[in-house]
């Protein structure tokens, strides 16, 4: 989802999204990130506490390496694997805000709480600036600092059993028309697609960091959304999404398409499982399919991100959008949720996934409200909200 915005871009932003009023400043829409942006606790790794409700997290062995088979993720084994787990976010936004690298504890014992809800995959959404060290970052938390953050959390989720899904959530690209959520070029906010000039690099970079480690998924984009501009039909919208560049009339930076991000992955001679999000806020894979990016590998996904605000939020469009896209490719949604600080959503969201095999990661792992981000806890400690408590006792019942 998006993150945290000024005031001035809330009224727009309540309108995309559909909510019932305006957006006062200060406060965050669903799934987009926190009012709070503290840095985060660098503490020693410790022993694990028990959670919330007692339980300790089991012995796991290391996560597995993964590859694509038809539509499933398989081990080098053959072993079928979906992932289920939260998104953690923070590495997005606290370094560009000057407010250290994430957003609460990301040390062992925040780890095996994560662990006790039976979760084998945390997304961990990131920042090009940050990580490529561009000047408008503090020094503190960009370049070297910050890719050893960003390695030693990919680190500690592998030796604790869990896949991470390191993607690309904020990106450079001054975009001022319509849906715009910041006024700068930086990367401050969400933006309607990758820009030429960073986000390649930014994906050679973290490509070449982890692409002797196959047990790294890499997510490509945030949410894409050019269909939303009012500057080119929604066919063209596409073609802009696979291909960028030329492809985007009307956008005001040169845009990378999903395939020029493939390909800088790619050209590192990474074999990581790759996934592509949708057009429409990674809502919309009605013509994913049809404009799929080509990899040489076959290590390609498609991701797909739902809320119940969303246009595609009931079966109906899942089974016309969704189903013929996991009959053929691997499925991950790779955020869940609903801002009613209820579940009963994301109940009838996860059976459907489940159903088909496919994979499904919770928005979002940190203490923030459950309305405005939605929040999956209360506490590092793994103490679910009404609305997180739905997502934990599923994953604690699915093997």
């Amino acid at each position: 989802m998006r993150s945290l915005l000024p005031g001035a871009v809330a009224l727009c932003l309540a309108a995309v999204l559909g909510l019932s009023g305006p957006v006062a400043a200060g406060t965050v829409p669903a799934g987009t990130g926190p009012a709070d942006t503290g840095p985060a606790s660098t503490g020693p790794a410790g022993t694990v506490p028990a959670s919330a409700d007692g339980r300790r997290p089991s012995p796991r062995a290391a996560a597995p390496e993964l590859a694509v088979s038809g539509n499933r993720l398989v081990t080098a084994g053959g072993e079928t694997v979906r992932l289920r787990g939260v998104n953690r976010s923070g590495g997005e936004f606290a370094c560009v805000q000057g407010n250290g690298i994430w957003d609460g504890p990301m040390d062992e014992a925040s780890v095996g709480a994560i662990r006790n809800w039976n979760v084998n995959a945390v997304r961990v959404p990131l920042n090009s600036d940050c990580w490529l060290g561009l000047p408008n970052v503090d020094a503190a938390y960009r370049g070297a600092a910050y890719q050893k953050a960003v390695e030693d959390y990919v680190g500690l989720l592998r030796r604790n059993g869990i896949t991470p899904i390191l993607e690309l959530h904020w990106s450079n690209g001054l975009w001022t028309g319509y849906d715009s959520h910041c006024w700068t070029a930086d990367a401050e906010c969400q933006k309607p697609m990758p820009d030429a000039r960073y986000a390649p690099e930014f994906w050679r970079q973290v490509a070449t960091a982890f692409k002797d480690d196959t047990a790294v998924v890499l997510d490509l984009f945030n949410e894409p959304y050019p269909n939303n501009l009012q500057v080119m039909d929604y066919g063209q919208s596409w073609l802009c999404w696979r291909d960028g560049g030329a492809a985007c009339p009307g956008l005001t930076y040169e845009a990378a398409g999903m395939q020029d991000l493939l390909d800088a992955v790619r050209g590192t001679g990474a074999l990581n499982v790759v996934l592509a999000a949708g057009n429409s806020y990674s809502n919309d894979l009605s013509q994913w399919l049809a404009h799929r990016p080509s990899d040489p590998t076959g290590n390609l996904a498609a991701a797909w991100h739902s809320y119940n605000f969303n246009h595609c939020r009931d079966s109906t469009c899942w089974d016309q959008q969704l189903a013929p896209v996991a009959s053929q490719v691997p499925l991950v949604a790779g955020e869940i949720g609903e801002n009613t600080c209820g579940h009963s959503y994301i109940d009838g969201l996860m059976a459907w996934l489940d159903a088909r095999g496919a994979s499904y990661l919770g928005w979002t792992w940190n203490t923030w409200n459950c309305s405005s981000g939605p929040s999956l806890i209360s506490s590092y400690d793994g103490t679910p909200t009404a609305y997180g408590a739905g997502l934990r006792d599923h994953l604690l019942t699915t093997p």
